[in-house]
């Protein structure tokens, strides 16, 4: 229901200073939420140090909706963890604003170096996404395959998971090295668990998939590039890359699902040298206008409810998160995977 409007100074002329806690539970909300973005604005700035691509965007349009600077460190997963240990160790921990996959975030919590906050703009988030009260889920590192439609008809590309072991695909997959890319061995294991019916039938499927003798790259941002040249005919990716590299002629499966993939996540530090700017760029981040921006320019697949990017038949696909694999299991899939697929 549209609240009415009114004019603030004239009321409290009216009431005097006494009758403020009189003050409905939405005119409070209001004032509380108006001096927090005043002590915001007062701090200038905050720094946010992630490691998702593409995100200046959104820094520009947080400046310009608050007139607070949003300064942005893109820090790539496997130096992520290092950096904010040794810089929280040393107290000179710079970061305001953390973002990365769920596994992350939950290990610099148990290291105390998030700080608890609940955000109002994660109304209507899952459920799942908002239940730690230091960490909230944003979106789904989305995963499936991508195909050069120049190349590969859509009737003759791959319709389900397992079609990607069939010959025909012989030296014509890239994918991220099994061995040692943490989301693609958690995908792989994600297939076990979510989608074929037993683990004898997901493992003929992998060692079917590894006779393919796949091409491996480092991780998936190399993926698409094989593929866009037609070097390669498919690739195991993520369908954000329809949007990030448009035009090139690329599309995805399978249309039935369901893609799976790691949690995004985003907390304040317990360290921020500007803790209410802070909670002013985890606001904004989480707000649908931000996270129509992330799926429309990155696409992003994101929990705000109703945003979706802007590719074909995403927004009636189920999109799953992967269970997060401690250090151990993840290291003996890693070299499971490596033997299987005869990688390094």
């Amino acid at each position: 229901m549209k609240q009415p409007s009114f004019d603030r100074r004239d009321f409290l002329k009216l009431t005097g200073a006494a009758a403020l806690p009189c003050l409905p539970a939405w005119a409070r909300a209001a004032d509380d939420a108006a001096a927090a973005l005043d002590a915001a604005r007062a701090e200038g700035k905050a720094t946010f140090f992630a490691n998702i691509t593409s995100v200046q965007p959104i820094m520009d349009a947080f400046h310009k909706a608050t007139g607070i600077q949003g300064e942005y460190t893109r820090i790539s997963s496997s130096k992520f963890i290092p950096t904010l240990l040794t810089e929280a160790a040393a107290g000179k921990l710079s970061a305001d604003v953390v973002q990365a996959p769920l596994p992350m975030l939950e290990l610099l919590k148990e290291q105390g170096i998030l700080a608890p906050y609940r955000s109002p703009a994660a109304r209507g988030y899952p459920d799942w996404a908002t239940q730690d009260d230091h960490i909230t889920l944003f979106g789904v590192e989305y995963v499936s395959y991508l195909y050069n439609t120049q190349h590969v008809q859509a009737a003759d590309a791959p319709k389900t998971y397992q079609d990607l072991a069939d010959p025909k695909w012989r030296g014509q997959i890239v994918m991220a090295n099994p061995s040692s890319h943490a989301s693609t061995i958690s995908w792989l294991v994600g297939l076990k668990e979510q989608v074929f019916a037993s683990e004898d039938e997901w493992m003929q499927f992998v060692k079917a998939l590894a006779a393919n003798k796949p091409m491996f790259v480092a991780s998936f941002g190399p993926t698409p590039a094989p593929v866009e040249s037609g070097e390669k005919r498919i690739a195991i990716s993520m369908p954000k890359y329809i949007v990030t590299k448009a035009p090139a002629p690329l599309a995805w499966g399978p249309k039935s699902g369901p893609l799976l993939g790691s949690a995004r996540a985003i907390a304040v530090t317990a360290q921020a040298p500007r803790p209410a700017a802070a909670r002013a760029l985890v606001d904004y981040w989480l707000s649908r206008q931000a996270m129509s921006l992330l799926a429309r320019d990155v696409g992003e697949y994101v929990l705000a409810p109703g945003v979706y990017p802007p590719i074909p038949g995403i927004d009636e696909v189920r999109v799953k998160v992967v269970r997060d694999l401690p250090d151990d299991e993840m290291q003996r899939w890693g070299r499971e995977f490596g033997k299987l697929f005869g990688a390094r």
